[in-house]
């Protein structure tokens, strides 16, 4: 088990090294690193397909960071053109002067690369595999703190260099958002194994993360993302993965009606986590609760200009 705990180690270092860094190499260095322990855990400590499952999630996420990496030597380039010098710095690429059309690429291919991690409609087929065949311990990272990087990676690099092209995009973006609610949440209805409907559950309510980041407004801002349904998914997600994994202890059925069965305290408690998805511990106001501010801003009318200041 020495092996399980240095990869989730590496794994939490590449986590945090995203978050902290401001230099565009550095961060992604610690993109794709977080990328090599995350493989492993699933195809070695994994389920039946964790081969399977750890190929696709390999797959689709490097597809999408070579995109942008791609974009992160263009921009080092243009902005080598513009001032002279050569960086990385994130502060002082935000003041590199782009044309609409070469933003509209670069904004493409960070959007993909990012779209991929959220995950969102159609790119989001990796995350079941994912999550149903990796351990416990990989399936609270993975929907915890991983996905939540997608959206880090819009509201921190993608929108604030690119802010005429995240205009432009907004109408698609909105578009596989309200695709991937209704989408997401239907499948996961259906679903039978618990660790399935935690993964398609993760599609719908990322999906209106998406909605309230694009629609620029307060309302919207703080339904989707400041913290009022990031920080309910990450708990609920956390807290599922964990007693299923006490629940499975137990019993060898991972269904829906298994868990109820044969744990009922795991059950209950499943229960209680899940209601931190819809804002029920959160006091009684539309904006506490993340649907509802991401409804009500979606709701109100576009802006007719690009945001100007980027994220502090």
């Amino acid at each position: 088990m020495k092996e399980f705990y240095a990869f989730m180690l590496m794994l939490q270092t590449g986590m945090l090294g995203v978050f902290v860094s401001l230099d565009f190499f550095l961060f992604y260095i610690f993109w794709e690193v977080m990328l090599i322990p995350m493989y492993l855990l699933i195809g070695v400590w994994g389920g039946p397909r964790r081969i399977y499952a750890a190929v696709k999630f390999i797959l689709y996420t490097v597809a999408g960071s070579l995109l942008m990496l791609v974009g992160i030597l263009y921009l080092y380039y243009a902005h080598h053109l513009t001032t002279g010098a050569y960086t990385f710095d994130l502060l002082q690429l935000y003041d590199t002067p782009l044309a609409p059309a070469p933003q509209l690429w670069l904004f493409g291919a960070f959007a993909l690369a990012f779209a991929i991690k959220v995950p969102m409609f159609p790119f989001h087929t990796w995350l079941p595999d994912a999550h149903v065949e990796a351990p416990t311990a990989g399936s609270v990272i993975l929907a915890g703190v991983l996905l939540k990087m997608g959206v880090y990676g819009f509201l921190r690099f993608a929108i604030p260099l690119f802010p005429e092209a995240s205009m432009t995009y907004t109408p698609w973006i909105v578009g596989l958002a309200l695709v991937g609610i209704v989408y997401g949440a239907l499948v996961a209805m259906v679903q039978r194994d618990v660790k399935k409907l935690v993964a398609y559950s993760s599609v719908s309510h990322l999906g209106f993360v998406m909605l309230g980041l694009f629609v620029w407004n307060t309302q919207g801002m703080a339904g989707g993302i400041l913290p009022l349904s990031l920080i309910p998914h990450h708990s609920m997600s956390a807290a599922w993965a964990s007693q299923m994994s006490a629940a499975r202890r137990k019993m060898a059925d991972r269904s829906v009606c298994g868990v109820a069965a044969q744990a009922g305290c795991a059950a209950a408690a499943i229960c209680a986590a899940r209601a931190t998805s819809a804002g029920v511990a959160m006091p009684v106001r539309p904006i506490s609760c993340p649907v509802a501010g991401s409804m009500t801003g979606a709701s109100r009318p576009l802006p007719s200009s690009p945001p100007t200041q980027p994220p502090e």
